[in-house]
């Protein structure tokens, strides 16, 4: 299989290479904004210390060096490096790459096996890594975007250890263009803001950071760019965003938990993330509907009501009128009291059902429709609520095998608060019309 990564023993990079191929890192000190990893301290650092590498996971955004480091990796600690892509090879390729391990491990050689974009193997795919792993004849190092407890297999993840790149931040990818500057021998033709939003506009993303600086070294400019003239040249980064993916989770979990902190302003921000990525608005009303009745429930009753007028209204107006609705619905359950009583009472009343099994309700408050049922005591002593001193028999509706419940407890916020004196007040006369 033809090395897709040109080793260090070959000729310098041409001048038509990539500036990202160019400005790769020769060491794994060179690698910018991983230090928590290939630091002395890093897992990665103590690996190379002791000249012994296990089976790794690499988890990270794009551009952030997963490739760079497993090829560094590689030489630190002596190893043979052989990378295959997920993408373009099968069961095939990966059984002559396991043959050519052993081949050579009987020669007293070991193999790194790097795989990029290791998820986009099926599960069997992955479970035929398992006894090569497992007997030494590879030390697997995967590359992923994608969170791994998600698509890899149990039985992988627990020979292998998981590593998170970070995405790079700014002062990394401003290592970045100075080394670029470097290499090119003259400084980028942009003013101080202009160069700040080359930065804001890779999205941690350090080889498109460098793309951008490509483009910039390809053209003459009469005079350095600000960000107008910067935005008008370049495209910027479009979000990382896969909608059955983790960034999809992680943006919904981020503004389910800005509503429930009743904070509108981070919230309204994650809704935009999700909207302005391409996520389907009637996902996004589904998760409101469900945030109103989870965790405002009846400290404010309108609260699913607005969300529902909102599918309504996006239903009725489309895109990208309807997109206000969503915004109104999500600002009023960000600023609506909270309570989380009902759905509490749901999950103990759902418990309570589950253990007391098939009880009978009390016979009085069952239906008699035919003789014999009136006849063993269906409906006999039933009080009619409408017919008692203020509409309230205070009659007992549990099995007589049961003792009364307490499921749901109102907070003091919102609505639930006159509902909580409401339950007081029937409690009261309970208490006071219970036979002694």
């Amino acid at each position: 299989m033809a090395d897709l990564f040109a080793p260090d023993d070959l000729p310098p990079v041409p001048a038509e290479a990539p500036l990202a191929d160019k400005l790769r890192p020769r060491a794994l000190a060179d690698v910018v904004g991983q230090d928590h990893l290939t630091g002395p301290d890093g897992a990665i650092g103590r690996m190379v210390a002791a000249g012994r590498l296990s089976s790794i996971i690499l988890w990270g955004p794009p551009g952030t060096g997963k490739t760079t480091i497993s090829r560094l990796l590689a030489d630190a600690v002596g190893m043979r490096f052989e990378p295959i892509s997920a993408v373009f090879s099968g069961v095939a390729d990966l059984k002559k790459v396991f043959a050519a391990a052993r081949d050579h491990a009987r020669r007293g050689e070991k193999t790194l096996l790097f795989v990029d974009e290791i998820h986009r193997f099926n599960r069997a795919q992955q479970d035929s890594f398992l006894p090569f792993v497992e007997d030494g004849t590879v030390t697997l190092v995967g590359a992923t975007t994608e969170n791994p407890s998600f698509e890899l297999n149990a039985a992988l993840l627990s020979r292998a250890q998981v590593l998170i790149l970070r995405r790079l931040d700014a002062t990394a990818l401003e290592q970045l263009l100075e080394r670029a500057e470097s290499l090119m021998e003259r400084p980028l033709p942009l003013d101080e803001d202009a160069r700040e939003a080359l930065l804001a506009s890779a999205d941690g993303d350090g080889r498109f950071l460098l793309n951008q600086v490509e483009t910039l070294y390809s053209i003459e400019v009469p005079q350095p760019l600000d960000p107008a003239g910067l935005s008008a040249l370049l495209h910027r980064r479009v979000a990382v965003y896969d909608k059955d993916r983790e960034g999809h989770y992680n943006l919904i979990s981020a503004l389910h938990k800005s509503l429930r902190g009743s904070d509108p302003q981070a919230a309204l921000y994650y809704l935009a993330r999700m909207l302005t990525a391409g996520e389907e608005p009637l996902y996004v009303l589904r998760r409101l509907v469900r945030f109103a009745v989870e965790d405002i429930g009846l400290a404010d009753p309108q609260a699913v009501v607005q969300c529902l007028a909102a599918k309504d209204s996006y239903d009725f107006l489309g895109s990208p009128e309807g997109e206000l609705a969503i915004v109104q619905a999500c600002l009023y359950c960000a600023t609506a009291p909270k309570s989380n009583a009902a759905y509490s009472a749901m999950k103990s009343a759902w418990r309570s059902a589950r253990e007391t099994g098939s009880l009978m309700p009390p016979q009085n408050i069952l239906n008699a429709p035919t003789k014999l049922m009136k006849t063993i005591g269906y409906g006999k002593g039933y009080q009619y609520d409408h017919d008692a001193q203020d509409g309230f028999s205070g009659d007992n509706y549990w099995p007589e095998e049961m003792q009364p419940q307490s499921f749901y407890a109102p907070t003091e916020r919102g609505f639930e608060a006159r509902i909580a004196e409401r339950m007081a007040y029937w409690d009261r006369l309970r208490a006071e019309r219970r036979p002694k």
